[in-house]
């Protein structure tokens, strides 16, 4: 006879949509080799009962596909705000965006306390034209309330077809009322790098990483050198409001100014896990100067590639502290089904610094004058990165004491000037590498103490 635990595990299987002998047949080995661990088979006993009755007792015939991808979404999203299941639809939807084309509004999203927060608007798409700003938070599509919504729903009822708008009810701060900004849906094209000439300076924004950055962005240093000739002064590579993306392409872009050393490393569950990219011989900015721009946008690939070059001492980081996400998700196929995306590493700067719910901090710390629309905002908003997101990944670093070092949230996310002499962090950047900058506040006057004592001020003196 069949016991209840193998009842519900296989319903659990065939209500999933698990078909194939082969399949089957791995699982049920599986099933066999930890059969003595009763707490799992007792919570799937848990999963099944509750499954068959919503079935059963739900007052309107439940979707059972929904139901499936619902309960497997609710125990990634559970581990922490980054992991998540992929229906086939956002999977192609995710593959799409890597490869630098996708449809939909044109913002980086992420979801905090029920609603989704603007991370960042993408350059030239229906949303930044629209006049949405980071931090914005989005409590309504279409006058239909987003609490209740997993983050993959939420952006998939952001996305359709083309020239078909949408109404998004935004809650911002220092603006007292909620208020209502309609959006028409366009084709997202992320020109990840965009490059212009400033006098005898080069200035590269890189917005995004997907397959085209590092390739792109060795273009963009082959023109200014060409355009600008053997009298530029430097570049400055422009990171804020930067989400991330790739991580090949972070290290690529990192190993770009790079001569050697590693370029950052990533640490799994177990000390075998562990990796070290290193980077290769050879500098396409041929030893000029290098300035990297940051603020509280600037996440994940982006931490990367300010991390290793201020680490080598091979460019100067100028701006705000970073947003902290300092975890790797693999993207996992799960062929006809789907994939998941799950947090499997952590990463760490050369010098072994974990960016997880730290961020990093600038070499000079610099913050952006605003115009007087945004002073109150800012004076009223709360610094906001990883550390604020609820179920966030612990950062695990010790001081020299062993004890734990305090997580941080990310500095502001504004807004940058569109006009250049508008911009205070550009203009310091600028003045910077022609040796014209004035004093101003280095890193190293505000780092935390655990950090001192841990011995990681890599950035209390200003060096390139």
């Amino acid at each position: 006879m069949m016991r209840k635990t193998e009842f519900a595990f296989w319903t659990f299987l065939l209500m999933a949509g698990v078909a194939g002998a082969t399949t089957l047949l791995n699982v049920t080995s599986t099933y066999s080799a930890t059969s003595n661990n009763s707490e799992l088979y007792r919570q799937l006993d848990l999963f099944g009962d509750v499954l068959e009755r919503v079935r059963s007792n739900y007052v309107e015939k439940p979707d059972d596909t929904k139901l499936i991808e619902s309960a497997i979404n609710g125990m990634l999203s559970a581990l922490d705000p980054h992991s998540s299941y992929l229906s086939p639809k956002h999977y192609r939807y995710m593959q799409a965006q890597t490869r630098g084309e996708f449809g939909g509004l044109g913002i980086e999203v992420t979801m905090e306390n029920g609603v989704i927060k603007v991370v960042t608007p993408i350059d030239d798409t229906p949303a930044d034209k629209a006049g949405l700003q980071a931090n914005d938070l989005i409590t309504h599509l279409d006058d239909e309330q987003i609490i209740g919504l997993t983050l993959n729903q939420a952006v998939e009822k952001m996305r359709g077809p083309v020239n078909t708008p949408i109404t998004l009810t935004i809650v911002r701060k220092g603006v007292e009322n909620a208020f209502d900004v309609k959006v028409v849906r366009d084709i997202i094209r992320i020109n990840a790098i965009k490059y212009r000439e400033e006098d005898d300076v080069g200035y590269v924004r890189v917005t995004a990483f997907n397959e085209q950055t590092h390739a792109n962005l060795v273009k963009a240093i082959a023109k200014l050198k060409k355009s600008i000739g053997k009298n530029i002064k430097g570049y400055i590579i422009d990171l804020r409001n930067n989400p991330g993306g790739l991580l090949d392409q972070a290290i690529a872009v990192s190993d770009d100014f790079l001569e050697r050393g590693a370029v950052v490393i990533t640490k799994g569950r177990n000390n075998e896990e562990t990796q070290r990219a290193q980077a290769r011989v050879g500098d396409i900015a041929d030893g000029k100067k290098v300035v990297v721009l940051i603020n509280g946008g600037s996440a994940s690939a982006s931490e990367i590639v300010a991390g290793a070059l201020q680490d080598h001492k091979r460019a100067t980081v100028i701006g705000t502290r970073t947003f902290g996400k300092g975890s790797v998700q693999t993207i996992i196929p799960l062929g006809a089904n789907g994939a998941i995306r799950l947090t499997t590493a952590r990463y760490y700067t050369p010098s072994n610094r974990s960016i997880q719910a730290k961020g990093i901090d600038p070499d000079i710390l610099i913050e952006q004058e605003l115009p007087e629309e945004l002073k109150k905002r800012a004076a009223a908003a709360k610094p906001r990165g990883e550390a604020s997101l609820r179920g966030h990944l612990k950062n695990k670093e010790k001081d020299k004491n062993g004890k734990e070092v305090k997580e941080r949230s990310g500095s502001s996310a504004y807004p940058i000037p569109e006009e250049p002499e508008k911009d205070t962090q550009l203009q310091y950047a600028l003045s910077f590498l022609r040796g014209t900058a004035t004093d101003a506040k280095t890193a190293g006057n505000s780092i935390d103490p655990q950090e001192k004592a841990l011995g990681i001020e890599t950035n209390d003196k200003v060096k390139n």
